[in-house]
């Protein structure tokens, strides 16, 4: 039913098969989950990794908990799914990633700039776990991804804001998708790495307008990788 998950955060994995499952219509409004136990060893993860998954589903309001009950996948959420992910980026892909960036232009210098200020130790601690792998991945497409996706939802995760860490957990298919894309342009992988390794130095520095300062240029840099790659795409 679900295949196993052993790289990158392995509840996003566990959440990406729900959501895929309810897209595609195998789990309708109503549908009863396996238990977490039963959860865990389908995807052959901990019970912990389970339990993260059922609480970034349930804060994006796909499932609901009813102590001694069980899980249940709510209503609208296939039709919601479709509308707000699934369609958004099969439909007009170049106005998607466009529209993205931008977000990102306004989110991510900002964020940089709170975990600054308010990251705790195992936040810093993920982000420089993500940043070595990234290091050892730079040949590894598909790796070096979920090491940049684990590196900017630690730095969300820094702020302390549930909020933003569920704005960033809402687009994850988007900004995973948007990576692709500009590692296609040559080099791009190689032009981000730096960028990445400075703001990880301002975090630990308590430096919250070099994080800024320098998410901005991290973000000039990436715009340019995926107006590049658009425009070998049209």
């Amino acid at each position: 039913m679900y295949e196993e998950v052993h790289v990158g955060r392995l509840y996003e994995k566990i959440v990406q098969q729900i959501e895929k499952r309810i897209v595609d219509g195998d789990l309708k409004s109503g549908d009863k989950l396996p238990s977490e136990r039963e959860l865990g060893n389908q995807f052959g993860v901990s019970r912990t990794s389970v339990r993260e998954a059922m609480k970034a589903l349930s804060l994006k309001g796909l499932i609901e908990v009813m102590p001694g009950k069980g899980t249940f996948i709510t209503d609208q959420t296939s039709k919601a799914l479709r509308h707000s992910l699934n369609l958004m980026v099969q439909i007009g892909k170049q106005e998607t990633s466009k529209s993205l960036i931008e977000l990102r232009e306004i989110l991510e210098p900002e964020i940089a700039a709170i975990s600054a200020a308010r990251a705790k130790e195992d936040n810093v601690a993920a982000m420089q776990e993500a940043i070595d792998t990234m290091d050892s991945a730079l040949e590894d497409v598909g790796t070096y991804i979920e090491a940049d996706l684990d590196f900017h939802l630690a730095l969300a995760e820094g702020t302390q804001n549930p909020l933003i860490l569920l704005l960033i957990d809402i687009l994850i298919v988007e900004l995973r998708e948007q990576r692709f894309r500009s590692a296609s342009v040559d080099g791009s992988l190689y032009r981000g790495q730096p960028h990445h390794k400075a703001i990880l130095a301002a975090v630990k520095n308590r430096d919250s307008e070099s994080a800024r300062r320098l998410m901005i240029a991290h973000m000039v840099q990436v715009r340019d990788d995926i107006e590049t790659a658009l425009a070998l795409e049209s």
